[in-house]
């Protein structure tokens, strides 16, 4: 395949005149935009509370090659390896410098250098390396170690921890010496150079890490064993259209960037320090907001990972459980029982959010991570996540803080949320947020039923509050209004309501789902942010209406910027960069409208509808209580083939499944290996009957 047909890679000969959107080269530890002379690490924070940012960590790789001669330039991403290549091409010399983040190594980046001869001659060909690093950092106090093994070495703290008495962050940062210039011998038609930097919070990591890209290097594996962990991750998930190359770029893009910003599959560290909205390689002081971790990484970027990567779904949740103290932290100083994420997240879990009003208000945020939750035990049924991992400390503390937030109002006999913000940040200090409500309802319906599970007692009061919270409607417009007050036409920022439907799965009639979409899209501030249209082309397609849907979801291209596929959050270009909650919201609008598939308890649920100019929707990988399902949608039928899968590490037998159809009730088993097909219409995945529908405790 020729790169120009391959939709996996992204080539230019001209940058982006916009800096910005240069491609971001991340591996879940370390990230950084491609010549940028800083680049970031998870985890690595300075500044206190509200001032707190990701740390600038200067970057050693940021080098431009130059030939002597004129020369034609390419600038070509590739998606299937994760490498991003600048090729020079002049009469006497083809020069490629490659840059990578390393997949399987998360504490390595990589540039390799190739110069091939073009023309015969005996006189030395030299090509310059252009540097900008400087071993500085506004955030770090650098100061010189020894060299180590040839590497030149610096390390640092942060000036300033999260809150008082927490800790500063070390960085240590050893690479290989850059030369100014490289040359091809007058005996060489052709050499290759490697430099690796690695970035380790401590002097014996640090080694390691070097001593091993040392190693990768005299081996010859460096290279292979990225591509290899990258290859890994492709073969495990794939989402392709036929029928427009634009979106399948675009997807592609999104999937890619994404999984940059998510933990190797083999990295056990537990060192994960969240997805913020502008991914790894931004959120420095006062862009890409500091790089926190919001609600965007539970509802927005989460749901569409989650469904082909159980260990990666895992890794967020865990992040979140590593919070908790901070948690408690910020609900006790509300006054509040149980625990309270805070609207931005960094390490502790304490609030970092610079404005008060948002980490008082938006609390939402607490049903938006419990549903992750909820969403994750669906799919995998995997009870270790609550059990040992203390996922159930999450959902009860959550249930716990709700109960205690609520007031009991005697005119209606109801609970109400009063003073808070809804996910529509135009709005604050109103009650009974629709979207804020009923996440709570479902937060502590879904406490109950896993201390069922766990056999732990649920106090008396989750049922209770749950059965009675005020869910705002409007029966005579016969539509959700967003908040106690609201005025039917009233601007709105972003999606909010119309979440009801998806993700929040609120029990509607489709006269009222389409009520709530007709309210709010003609006043849904067309500024807004990009994942905004994502939700309504899938509240479009569950009522079947392909076309109006695909029309909002081409909105979003705008928010694309070329050749990268480098998302912003506004249409002007301006707002975060690389903006993963836009591609998040975009790539459900495709995994869950396209498709129908709502996560239940009891089974996968699909419903599927293309609209006119897609042909075909090909996902590969849905992982479903331990099968991986490949599933093809035409315009008139479905197939699905589970995929053999040989058991290495002990885990548990996948289930087996079987597709129940909706209208004819008919029941297909789902054989490993053997494809079934059936005509296009609603159904869902689920156990087939044989085994016992409790799960085992």
């Amino acid at each position: 395949m020729s790169s120009h047909s391959d939709p996996y890679i992204f080539s230019t000969d001209d940058l982006p005149s916009d800096r910005r959107f240069l491609p971001p080269l991340a591996n879940g530890l370390l990230g950084w935009r491609v010549y940028n002379n800083i680049m970031h690490m998870g985890g690595v924070y300075n500044g206190e509370g509200g001032r707190c940012h990701r740390a600038d960590v200067p970057c050693p790789l940021a080098i431009k090659a130059e030939t002597e001669e004129p020369a034609q330039h390419t600038y070509s991403l590739d998606t299937n390896t994760g490498i991003f290549t600048h090729t020079l091409s002049s009469a006497r010399v083809t020069a490629s410098q490659s840059l990578y983040s390393h997949r399987y190594y998360p504490n390595l980046m990589v540039m390799e250098v190739i110069l091939v001869r073009q023309v015969t001659t005996e006189e030395p060909v030299t090509v310059k390396l252009v540097s900008s690093f400087t071993p500085q950092s506004k955030d770090i106090v650098f100061e010189s170690g020894p060299d180590y093994k040839g590497g030149r070495h610096i390390h640092g703290q942060t000036s300033t921890a999260e809150f008082p008495g927490g800790s500063c962050a070390t960085v240590h940062l050893i690479w290989s010496s850059i030369p100014e210039t490289l040359t091809l011998l007058p005996e060489q038609s052709k050499a290759r150079w490697g430099f690796i930097l690695v970035v380790a919070n401590d002097l014996d990591s640090a080694q390691a890490n070097f001593d091993e890209g040392l190693n990768l290097i005299a081996t010859g594996e460096l290279r292979p064993s990225h591509e290899k962990a990258w290859k890994e991750l492709w073969l495990q998930s794939k989402v392709e259209v036929s029928g427009s190359e634009s979106l399948c770029k675009a997807l592609i893009g999104c999937m890619f960037y994404l999984l940059s910003a998510f933990p190797s599959l083999h990295d056990t560290s537990s060192s994960f320090g969240g997805v913020s909205p502008g991914g790894l390689s931004n959120g420095g002081d006062g862009q890409d907001y500091w790089g926190h971790v919001f609600w965007d990484q539970d509802i927005w970027m989460y749901p569409g990972i989650a469904l082909f990567y159980p260990q990666l779904a895992r890794s967020v949740l865990e992040y979140r459980v590593r919070t908790i103290d901070g948690a408690k932290d910020n609900a006790q100083k509300q006054g509040y029982k149980g625990i309270k994420f805070p609207w931005e997240s960094a390490v502790s879990g304490r609030e970092v959010c610079p404005d008060d009003i948002y980490g008082n208000q938006e609390i939402h945020i607490n049903g938006d991570v419990t549903l992750a939750f909820q969403h994750y035990l669906y799919l995998s049924e995997d009870l270790s996540m609550f059990r040992e991992a203390q996922g159930s400390e999450v959902i009860y503390g959550v249930a716990d803080y709700w109960v205690s937030r609520v007031t009991w109002n005697p005119e209606d006999q109801k609970y109400h949320l009063l003073g808070v913000m809804p996910p529509d940040e135009y709005y604050y200090n109103v009650d009974n947020s629709v979207f804020t409500n009923t996440v709570a309802k479902f937060s502590l319906q879904f406490a109950v039923e896993l201390a069922d599970l766990l056999q732990h007692p649920a106090p008396k009061e989750w049922k209770e509050v749950a059965e009675h919270i005020k869910i705002p409607f409007d029966t005579e417009s016969q539509y959700h209004p967003e908040f106690d007050g609201y005025v039917k036409g009233q601007p709105v920022k972003q999606a909010d309501t119309v979440m009801l439907g998806y993700p929040l799965g609120l029990p509607m009639s489709a006269e009222i789902r389409r009520n709530d979409l007709e309210a709010y899209e003609p006043v849904t501030d067309p500024e807004g942010p990009a994942m905004t249209w994502g939700m309504f082309a899938i509240g479009w397609l569950e009522l079947g209406e392909a076309e109006r849907a695909q029309r909002l979801l081409e909105k979003c291209f705008s928010n694309i910027q070329g050749p990268f596929q480098v998302w912003s959050e506004s249409t002007d270009g301006s707002g975060t960069v690389n903006f993963l909650t836009g591609m998040g919201g975009f790539l459900q609008a495709v995994l869950f409208g396209y498709t129908g598939f709502r996560v239940q308890k009891e089974c996968l649920a699909f419903s599927p509808i293309l609209p006119n100019d897609i042909s075909e929707l090909c996902l590969r990988g849905v992982n479903y209580l331990g099968n991986q399902m490949d599933w093809l949608l035409r315009k008139d039928e479905v197939c699905i083939i589970v995929r053999k899968q040989t058991r290495r590490d002990g885990s548990a037998k996948p289930q087996d499944l079987q597709v129940v159809l909706k209208a004819s009730g008919e029941k297909i088993p789902l054989t490993p290996g053997l494809p079934v097909t059936f005509p296009r219409e609603p159904g869902c995945v689920c156990k087939l009957p044989s085994v016992s529908s409790c799960w085992p405790l």
